[in-house]
């Protein structure tokens, strides 16, 4: 698996990787070189937790501005672009990177020198100074071995760093969501307060001419009082809101957001087995589990060869001075020693106990990659059917209740202006109407948010599903 992932690493590419969002299948050493080789450097690296210090490169774009016409998008690609724990998961991924070339790397060479402080008078001369080189070899396959496990490994950080990325996404999701349902909330209440405010102008004006009762305007004027607290409240929770928004765009808590004008619409009609097989290839999180369950079992053959012995190669090299008023043949000259040894490892126990450690590590996170699977896919189906049953509520609220209630409050008004219909009736519809709008409105967001959840359960965007999809029926 001959790796080379460290060239393929600049800053632009970074973020390339960090916004491309897309998510594949297990990587080996070469696809993760060539994926991240590839990514388009159109973007520049994420932040650091410190303001304005860059991770990879000094060159880099811009945060997107997140005014008053900010969307959804745009805060996702902020996010992105400055969000520590995002950073944090990505330099793990990178640090994995570094290993590669660390274990795939032979042990260092060797230098000896040895100096004979007693010299050693021989037939040619006294020996004076020794020059040695030695260099090991590891077993056959092992340095291989040790490279194959790091790639795994990094391969591992790497769907480690997709499955926070898509965590954050959902994060600012929920977030930018709930704003948008409290921003409705304010508006409905207040449009409610307005027609109890009406409701008091006609009880009062009914009660000068007496065909009202008292009690009727102190009921309404309740009612008011209830609603209006009701208003402070939600105006209220405007900060905590903005606060949990700003956290996940590591802005201060503080920070300006504008009220968000709509959510997401999309709707997904694919079917739970179909999401089932494609969360179980393309979730990152079982992906991570699954190449760390080849990463041990590529370790137990490096402990297996760890009992192996190893080659050591070298070269010596004395210096020999000349002996003074004799002729002898080679007298003075330097002698040259060639070396070959091999470590013996003779201590069984300690590479048996390797192997057997490196087999209960794989089946530990086997286990645990099991167990991982059972939560998500129960998550999974939590999730279609909250995205089903906001659906549901969706087209029940706006095609019936709301207009049925808005039509009975209408007539109900009516006949309370003309004496016909009792004051309690009154504000009992218009009190239902109140709670259909807002029914309304959280549908739509909890639809929004549980179609944001199948997404990052599954691993990738519902849309290239869809496109993948497209292109497989349009094949010749």
């Amino acid at each position: 698996m001959k790796c080379s992932l460290m060239r393929c690493f600049s800053g632009s590419v970074m973020a390339a990787v960090l916004l491309s969002g897309c998510n594949g299948g297990p990587l080996d050493s070469n696809s993760l070189s060539q994926r991240v080789h590839h990514m388009a450097p159109s973007h520049a690296p994420i932040r650091t937790a410190q303001r304005g210090e860059q991770s990879v490169s000094s060159d880099r774009d811009p945060l997107p501005e997140l005014g008053d016409s900010a969307t959804l998008s745009d805060y996702l690609r902020y996010a992105a672009l400055n969000n520590p724990g995002l950073e944090a998961e990505f330099q793990g991924f990178r640090a994995a990177i570094e290993r590669l070339p660390q274990v795939r790397a032979l042990p260092d060479p060797r230098f000896t020198y040895g100096y004979y402080i007693a010299e050693t008078e021989t037939r040619v001369g006294p020996t004076q100074h020794t020059l040695a080189l030695s260099q090991t070899f590891p077993w056959f396959g092992k340095l291989q071995d040790k490279e194959d496990a790091a790639a795994r490994n990094a391969n591992a950080a790497y769907q480690r760093f997709e499955a926070a990325r898509l965590a954050l996404y959902f994060r600012v999701e929920r977030a930018y969501n709930e704003l948008y349902f409290l921003k409705r909330s304010i508006e409905i209440t207040r449009s409610n307060i307005e027609l109890l405010q009406q409701f008091e102008r006609i009880a009062r004006a009914r009660y000068r001419v007496a065909t009202a009762s008292h009690p009727d305007v102190i009921r309404v004027q309740v009612e008011l009082g209830k609603t209006e607290d009701q208003l402070r409240q939600l105006v209220d929770l405007r900060d905590p809101y903005i606060a949990r928004l700003n956290a996940a765009l590591n802005r201060p808590s503080d920070a300006a957001i504008a009220w968000p004008e709509a959510v997401s619409d999309r709707v997904s009609d694919d079917d739970v087995k179909k999401l089932l097989s494609l969360l179980r290839q393309r979730n990152p999180d079982l992906i991570a589990l699954q190449e760390e369950i080849e990463r041990e079992r590529i370790n137990a053959e490096v402990a297996r060869k760890d009992g192996l012995p190893d080659l050591t190669l070298g070269v010596g090299y004395t210096i020999i001075g000349a002996r003074d008023g004799v002729d002898v043949a080679e007298n003075g000259d330097d002698a040259v020693l060639a070396s070959f040894s091999v470590n013996i490892p003779l201590w069984r126990d300690k590479y048996e106990a390797g192997v057997r450690e490196a087999v209960a590590r794989r089946l530990a996170i086997a286990n645990r990659r099991q167990e991982q699977t059972n939560m998500l896919t129960a998550d999974l189906q939590d999730a279609m059917f909250e995205h089903r049953d906001a659906r549901r509520r969706v087209e029940l609220y706006r095609d019936t209740l709301i207009p049925k209630s808005t039509e009975s409050l209408q007539a109900s008004l009516a006949g309370f202006e003309q004496g016909a219909s009792d004051f309690l009736d009154l504000v009992d519809t218009e009190r239902t109407l109140l709670e259909f709008q807002l029914g309304l409105e959280r549908a739509l967001v909890d639809r929004a948010t549980s179609y944001a959840r199948i997404e990052r359960l599954v691993g990738m965007r519902l849309s290239e599903i869809h496109l993948d999809e497209s292109r497989e029926e349009n094949k010749p």
